[in-house]
């Protein structure tokens, strides 16, 4: 295909029906009025300036080259777009997508055909959006994103408190503290930023309000009516974050529409995400945009339902540059044969369980869990889950004999057992561990499970202190391959920290080892198949570094008092765009502290700083949020400072105090 040129549009402005204004830039093919095209929309809260500039610049200009005009927006309130954020995937925010689309399909450029696309916040607007069926939508691409917001995304996990909820209510703060740039909104983006300030949301105050799995977080969640979904959906993940599962719930829910793609990556674009191999998401998006927006004939809808890369063997290490494995593809995906092993009369795991064996008791010291990494990754070194030997002293074990045969995994593994607990709430964790023989330990999998949602996240129940109940716990998806002469390993775990936070009791769970049973997923018929890589080893374009950056996580463990310190420390150092002249830099510093026995000494502070500096002005905010709680209660507190040219102009608190419910 002959590339097109095309322009750039450094801001265009939408008017929305209420009048507020939102900011999009666009790359638009040349030829236009004799050859209309689709467009591709992406909405975020992100800054089309400088937040997702390079990745932007990555994929857009390669877009437009192929004949598709890419559109990407600032949500109301963020960027340069005029008003205030009011949450996370709120129904104005999904409304003014749609008005979006409408403005598009206006466009004497367009063609009438509008496809949505995104990582985290973008993948998953376009598959809300994408259910409200406004006509122009033809299809979506949705990356590392959720089907599910209440038990995949940052907030909670089976009913248990995820620690990224506060991380990610303190980075919401500070990217929607940032101001405007004065270049593109003139003389009022002083009046705008105090208004965004005043404005906005500590959203944790909000989320914390609904912890149980309620209309809150079923809005938004397509899960609820996947038989209502309108057009194909392309869904993609990475192994090393944390929204793995999510494209094996949607070609599960919506076989007719949607395609699976799992590669080994952090939460990244494909084209540019570690650990490598990457793939070609150009060309793999190019022909899903051409057949269903330009109903070109390329074979998109016969393309394997489930493409997924097998991890063959991989360690953990400081930097995960390329990871051993290869793709597979099952033309049709369904529910997983499994092979279901138990715990044989010698301890093991075996596919010979005993009839009957003597119950284990079960009480982790509170701070296991520090090899876990981050909840979602964005650089695959001490974010990804590190050597599990260290997690494993604090759990409950059970190991296969060294293999004779490979074993190898594509789906969800579960565990069922009958436990009682000496407390009424308890959180259970499960890991599956590749044990390498030189002693390594890969994590291949987790799940939690907060045991009064045993019944489902709805209507939780508490335990009944020392009485027997069976439980089955699901664990994330995962594709890998246990070589002969390893061994396999199930960890059990009543905490999980900092990933999830603990309840209010340190409770001693009480196993019954004959009744325990491990569902293993196996990946049975496939094809092999190899799948395309970016022909650029690097294609984020590069700005100038004005200072570097560095990024350190580090756990101090205080033997005389029993506490331990999970500390993060982040600088991306200052860059410049090179055409729009921004320079902009933010820290993240995070500490999670736990003292053992003592799960109310549970807290965790982050403090964010946002600087943007242009000419002779700098504009910079200073965000500082805290969690603590006690038996009954959930403390939150957070501040936001704003700094013109280092005066402080602004100055906003909040402070709330949330019952705590069944967690």
């Amino acid at each position: 295909m002959t590339e097109r040129a095309f322009e750039v549009h450094e801001n265009e402005w939408i008017v929305l029906k209420d009048g507020t204004r939102v900011a999009a830039r666009i790359w638009l093919p040349d030829g236009t009025e004799a050859d209309p095209v689709p467009a591709v929309l992406e909405v975020l809260p992100y800054r089309k300036r400088n937040g997702t500039a390079p990745r932007d610049e990555s994929t857009y200009p390669v877009f437009a080259a192929a004949g598709i005009a890419g559109v990407r927006v600032d949500i109301r309130g963020s960027g340069e777009s005029e008003g205030v954020i009011d949450g996370e995937y709120t129904e104005r925010e999904l409304s003014d997508a749609c008005e979006v689309i409408d403005w598009i399909v206006a466009q004497r450029w367009s063609n009438g055909s509008v496809g949505m696309m995104g990582i985290s916040w973008g993948g998953f607007n376009c598959l809300q959006v994408a259910a409200l069926k406004p006509p122009a939508l033809k299809a979506v691409i949705s990356i590392a994103s959720s089907v599910d917001r209440y038990n995949d995304d940052i907030h909670y996990k089976d009913g248990c408190h995820l620690s990224a909820q506060l991380s990610w209510a303190a980075t919401m703060l500070a990217y929607q503290s940032r101001s405007p740039d004065p270049e593109i909104v003139g003389e009022d983006w002083r009046a705008m930023w105090l208004e965004r300030l005043e404005g906005e949301p500590f959203m944790l105050e909000e989320w914390l309000a609904h912890q149980r799995r309620d209309a809150f977080w079923k809005h938004g969640s397509i899960g609820e009516d996947f038989a209502g979904f309108p057009v194909p959906a392309l869904m993609i993940a990475g192994w090393a974050d944390g929204y793995r599962t999510t494209p094996f719930k949607a070609v599960e829910g919506m076989p007719d529409s949607a395609k699976a793609l799992v590669g080994p990556w952090i939460h990244k674009y494909p084209h540019f995400a570690w650990p490598k191999p990457r793939a070609d998401f150009h060309g793999e998006a190019i022909r899903w945009w051409n057949r269903w927006l330009r109903d070109e004939p390329n074979g998109a809808e016969a393309v394997p339902q489930m493409r997924a890369f097998i991890l063959d063997d991989p360690k953990p290490a400081r930097w995960r540059d390329r990871d051993p494995g290869f793709w597979v593809a099952k033309q049709d995906w369904s529910t997983p044969e499994t092979r279901v092993l138990g715990i044989g009369a010698d301890g093991r795991l075996s596919d010979t369980p005993a009839a009957d064996a003597p119950a284990l008791t079960l009480r982790s010291p509170l701070d296991t869990g520090t090899a876990a990494g981050e909840w979602f990754t964005l650089k695959p070194d001490a974010e990804m889950a590190g050597d599990q030997r260290g997690d494993d002293m604090g759990s409950l074990v059970f190991d296969t004999a060294v293999l004779e045969e490979e074993i190898v995994l594509l789906g969800r593994a579960a565990v069922s057992v009958t436990l009682s607990s000496d407390a009424p709430l308890a959180n259970l964790c499960a890991r599956l561990v590749d044990l390498h023989p030189d002693g390594t330990a890969t994590r291949i999998a987790f799940g939690v499970l907060n045991l009064a949602h045993r019944g489902g996240n709805e209507h939780p129940e508490p335990l009944t202190p020392d009485k027997a109940t069976g439980i089955t716990l699901t664990l994330d998806a995962c594709g890998y391959r246990l070589a002969p002469g390893h061994r396999l390993r199930l960890a059990l775990s009543t905490a999980y920290w900092p990933t999830i936070l603990p309840p209010p009791y340190d409770a001693t769970l009480t196993l019954e080892p004959a009744s325990l049973r491990l569902a293993l997923p196996l990946l049975g018929a496939h094809d092999r198949i190899e799948l395309a890589e970016p022909e650029t080893e690097d294609p984020l374009p590069r700005y100038e570094a004005l200072a570097p950056g560095h990024a350190e996580r580090e756990v101090r463990r205080n033997l005389t008092t029993g506490a331990t310190e999970y500390r993060i420390s982040e600088d991306t150092g200052l860059t410049r765009h090179p055409e729009n002249g921004l320079v902009t830099g933010e820290t993240r510093d995070e500490v999670w502290s736990i003292r053992d026995g003592d799960p109310l000494s549970a807290a965790g502070r982050v403090e964010r700083v946002c600087i943007t500096r242009r000419d002779d002005l700098e504009a910079k905010t200073v965000s500082t949020c805290a969690l603590s709680c006690t038996a009954e209660d959930w403390r939150v507190e957070a501040r936001v400072e704003a700094f013109e040219n280092g005066e402080r102009i602004f100055d906003k608190t909040f402070a709330q105090t949330i019952p705590r419910d069944m967690m």
